[in-house]
């Protein structure tokens, strides 16, 4: 089967739907292919969720540039798309005299970038927003913010589909190539064709293969395009601690650091973050996202000496989220983002090692391919684009009683618990489950209701879950899937009958 766009995505992260999100805007024809069974299941849901303020880029870089814009279109891109988002700010502390250098590094870097609102705190002033906080002075930056950073994935992802965007999820490309009449013809392993004026890389850990299938061999500058996976390993804790971090709390990163170091990291559910670690591993595995007993244990008493209430008990979750990093484990630091149309490859847009700020940067590259794309199609805006999605802001516990008792009232199913560690509803799972871009594993559920992600992992809601989609959708034992093909949950039945 041969299908043609006007542009066609690769990659079904942040950054390739907020892309789809924005060309949606206008009268073409677009597709996103990814190679998972869902949107959002590799770098754009495996990070800290933190929006970054642009302090920490050299000035003049993309990096730099693109953080500072796309930090100040997420209060608006968030209300319009009902996601959670906290403007907590955060304090980049130097613990001693050997590190006031960094701090003056980063002021300076911030203000270059036009990061707004920064000061230099004294030790007192930094406990007056984060009591007991260590050190003796720190960068406050009170743009920084948090953010669920899979609900914003999926959030830009269904935004798009409702303006018209197309998604094929489960279609790794194959081949990609220029033919005579300046189209390009996209292959699947699917077996499936796809045909496009323009196609766009945002593939991210497999950017460079991406490239290469498109006969890109380097950037316009010579850059290499190779993508180094490095891998950042974190705990979740228990809600139980919600609270106690007021703000964002890093330390002053050293030149040659991989990332930004271990740090505390609240969520805008009440979880906080310890991580991430930052140790390179093999390149023809990018997508292992294993964790260690080594860096846990490391993360672990990090996290007891930065945070003393930290119990045994309050650690309920590790995982791992790997950065498509541009810079070899001998260079060290961070190779500045690639945006740009392949020279000799006319209309093949390249985003290449877009690592952190990525998330943060997502909307305002977004506008950057748009005005590449406009080099080679006429944007003509549509008359009815749909800027808001529907629904509200976080998940049915958060809304005030009386919004509750009348969606109750409305739909009996909002009384329902399926998850009483995160007091999900019947109704929110169903959503969850019936969501536009027919992505059904219990990832795809419980990145999207938030169920499974409280202090039993899932333990009661599960199998109520599964009854449900047995009882209600029909499923048989072969189709549930944990996250992606040969993710099986189920062999078969251990019994026949009613009541199996």
């Amino acid at each position: 089967m041969e299908h043609s766009f006007s542009v066609i995505i690769i990659g079904g992260g942040v950054v390739g739907n907020a892309i789809a999100r924005e060309l949606s805007r206008f009268r073409l024809t677009v597709a996103l292919l990814e190679k998972e069974p869902d949107v959002g299941m590799e770098t754009s849901c495996r990070n800290s969720g933190v929006l970054h303020s642009g302090i920490n880029y050299k000035p003049g870089t993309l990096r730099a540039k693109l953080a500072v814009r796309g930090n100040s279109m997420m209060d608006r891109l968030c209300g319009d798309l009902k996601v959670k988002i906290k403007r907590i700010g955060k304090l980049t502390t130097a613990l001693d005299e050997d590190e006031l250098p960094g701090i003056k590094r980063l002021m300076d870097q911030g203000t270059a970038n036009g990061v707004p609102g920064l000061r230099v705190l004294e030790s007192a002033e930094m406990r007056k927003i984060q009591p007991g906080v260590e050190g003796i002075a720190a960068v406050w930056s009170p743009t920084s913010a948090i953010i669920s950073p899979y609900g914003l994935t999926i959030a830009l992802a269904e935004n798009a589909h409702a303006n018209g965007v197309e998604f094929f999820l489960g279609r790794e490309v194959t081949s990609i190539a220029k033919e005579n009449d300046g189209k390009f013809t996209v292959k699947t392993a699917c077996g499936e064709t796809f045909t496009a004026d323009v196609v766009i890389n945002a593939a991210g850990l497999s950017s460079g293969k991406i490239s290469a299938l498109a006969g890109v061999a380097a950037g316009n500058n010579g850059e290499s395009l190779r993508i180094w996976p490095c891998r950042g390993e974190y705990y979740v804790l228990d809600k139980r601690l919600d609270g106690t971090l007021k703000t964002l709390i890093y330390p002053v990163p050293g030149a040659k650091d991989a990332g930004l170091g271990i740090h505390l990291t609240p969520t805008v559910d009440g979880n906080i973050l310890i991580g991430p670690s930052a140790d390179y591993i093999p390149e023809d595995i990018p997508e292992d996202y294993c964790v260690t007993s080594p860096v846990l244990e490391d993360l672990r008493r990090e996290g007891q000496k930065l945070l003393p209430d930290i119990k045994m008990s309050d650690f309920i979750r590790n995982f791992a989220g790997n950065r498509p990093k541009r810079t070899s484990p001998a260079e060290g630091g961070n190779g500045d983002f690639i945006i740009e149309e392949a020279n000799g490859v006319c209309g093949f847009i390249n985003i290449v090692g877009i690592e952190s700020p990525g998330l943060t940067s997502a909307p305002a590259i977004a506008e950057m391919v748009r005005d590449i794309v406009a080099n080679h199609m006429a944007l003509k805006e549509k008359e009815l684009f749909i800027a808001e999605r529907p629904g509200f802001a976080g998940h049915f516990c958060d809304l005030p009683k009386e919004e509750q008792e009348r969606l109750v009232k409305e739909n009996p199913e909002y009384g329902e618990i399926i998850c009483r560690c995160e007091k999900i509803t019947k109704k929110e799972v169903r959503d969850a489950i019936e969501n536009t871009l027919g992505a059904r594993t219990l990832v795809s559920i419980k990145y999207r209701a938030r169920n499974g992600m409280g202090r039993c992992q899932g333990g009661f809601c599960t199998p109520r879950i599964v009854r449900m989609l047995r009882d209600e959708y029909g499923f048989t034992p072969e189709d549930y899937l944990f996250r992606e093909a040969g993710s099986n949950l189920f062999t078969g039945n251990v019994r026949e009958g009613e009541d199996r």
